[in-house]
């Protein structure tokens, strides 16, 4: 992934410099070309207007300054002039043989151009120098008369030569980019791949049974960031899980042996007193039977436990005060044949954020574990209110109560009173479970004067 990031990366800052380089090569070329024609131009006037006065005496060929000013010109940038008369006859030439001296340049087209009175300029193939030159002829002006003209000549690969030392800069600061686009991407490449092998590291962690392995969050893009949180969400969940059916089994297995050993002891010997004493066979199968009944409320309660802690249904509005109400009158009808009054106090209606069924097994467990205690004429308290920003549900009983030490310890699994010897254990654990995951807390209290305040608080619904 690495050299293939770098690769993209070189090969865009390629293609962006060869887009930009390309035309400004061109560009520069052009701009090089026009500065020398338009500095020839310059020049000719110059010499032009030398040349003007010893045109017009006819003394140019006896003037030594102006001979000495074309051949410095010359020795000073390369360029050859010719300065011809009206006829075109040339005068003055910078060659130190002197050998086009007093020869015709008629057959020039950029001089008869000049003398007609017109500017030239261009490129044309010398055969004489066997290249390519770029030429500048302007007529010497002497009011509207055109009394000769000046011709320079300059070498075309001179110009070659200046735009290819530009384009050699231009290359060099192309190759410095790639070169900077390199490093720039191998280190962030580096970055990059650094954070995903640490990332892998921990898949592989996690994999090999390392439930504790995290994704460090605070380092790398956001998108790594981000790949790291989903990660750890992910570690996290499947270690819940995990730990959860390692909790479930050892449970299980803890928990259900006693019941099982019992079961068939008592199997046993009612096998054994079958044909010498009916009615006691009779009396431990009915011990058995209720044995299995413990057995198949304890394996129910350890499903539902299980079901609940695995669960990650979403939260939904629920009508706290309808279904408490609701429940309450399912549960009228045992109430009276245990000689309890049930009540309720509360609004008609208010809603609560909490995940399926959660409020009507709360309430059922708690009437059920308060009639469980509750003596003949005793009453049972529902109450449902408003506690600052939470709702609150609490039932309130007169039974014998439980300590502060043992109202901490009741919802941990299979834990259970002196005085509970029908429980599983697992109801208040339920409980406990349900109200986390609906985003409460499930309470114990000592009632003052007796008995027992149990309550859950959920969070009101928004809708």
């Amino acid at each position: 992934m690495k050299w293939r990031f770098i690769s993209a990366l070189m090969s865009v800052t390629l293609l962006v410099l060869l887009v930009q380089d390309i035309p400004l090569g061109f560009y520069l070329q052009q701009v090089e070309h026009e500065r020398i024609i338009t500095s020839l131009e310059r020049d000719a006037f110059i010499l032009a207007g030398r040349s003007e006065q010893a045109l017009e005496t006819e003394t140019v060929t006896d003037d030594s300054e102006l001979i000495q000013a074309t051949k410095d010109y010359r020795d000073a940038g390369g360029s050859r002039v010719v300065i011809v008369n009206a006829d075109g006859t040339a005068v003055v030439i910078s060659d130190d043989d002197q050998a086009d001296l007093g020869t015709s340049y008629l057959n020039r087209p950029e001089i008869v151009e000049a003398l007609s009175g017109t500017i030239s300029t261009g490129h044309r193939f010398s055969t004489t120098l066997n290249q390519e030159l770029l030429f500048v002829a302007v007529p010497i002006l002497s009011g509207t008369e055109v009394l000769g003209a000046v011709r320079l000549t300059y070498p075309d690969y001179v110009v070659a030569n200046t735009v290819n030392e530009q384009l050699g800069l231009l290359s060099l600061v192309a190759v410095i980019a790639l070169l900077l686009a390199a490093i720039v991407g191998y280190i962030v490449s580096g970055s990059i791949t650094r954070r995903i092998r640490l990332l892998q590291s921990a898949t592989e962690s996690l994999a090999a049974g390392e439930l504790d392995t995290r994704a460090d969050e605070s380092a790398g893009t956001s998108e790594l960031r981000s790949l790291a949180t989903s990660f750890n969400d992910m570690a996290a969940r499947l270690e819940l899980l995990i730990t959860q059916q390692r909790t479930f089994a050892a449970d299980a297995s803890h928990q259900l042996r006693t019941p099982l050993t019992a079961l068939r002891l008592r199997l046993e010997r009612a096998h054994d007193l079958l044909e010498s004493d009916p009615a006691g066979a009779a009396e431990r199968l009915s011990a058995a039977e209720a044995e299995a009944d413990r057995l198949s409320n304890l394996i129910e309660g350890l499903l539902l436990l299980s079901r609940t802690e695995a669960s990650n249904a979403q939260r939904e509005s629920v009508d706290l005060a309808a279904v408490t109400r609701g429940r309450i009158e399912q549960w009228q009808a045992l109430a009276a044949e245990s000689d309890v009054a049930l009540g309720y106090d509360g609004p008609l209606s208010l809603k609560v954020s909490a995940v399926p069924t959660a409020v009507e097994q709360i309430v059922d467990n708690y009437i059920d574990n308060a009639l469980s205690v509750s003596s003949a004429g005793s009453i049972i308290n529902v109450h449902v209110r408003m506690e600052g920003t939470s709702a609150l549900l609490e039932v309130l009983d007169q039974g014998p109560g439980l300590s502060p030490e043992e109202c901490v310890r009741a919802f941990d699994r299979f834990w259970r009173a002196s005085s509970d010897r029908h429980g599983s254990g697992l109801g208040l654990a339920i409980v406990a479970q349900l109200a986390r995951a609906s985003g409460g807390k499930a309470t114990l209290h000592p009632r003052p004067g007796g008995g027992l305040i149990a309550s859950v608080s959920f969070d009101t619904a928004r809708n």
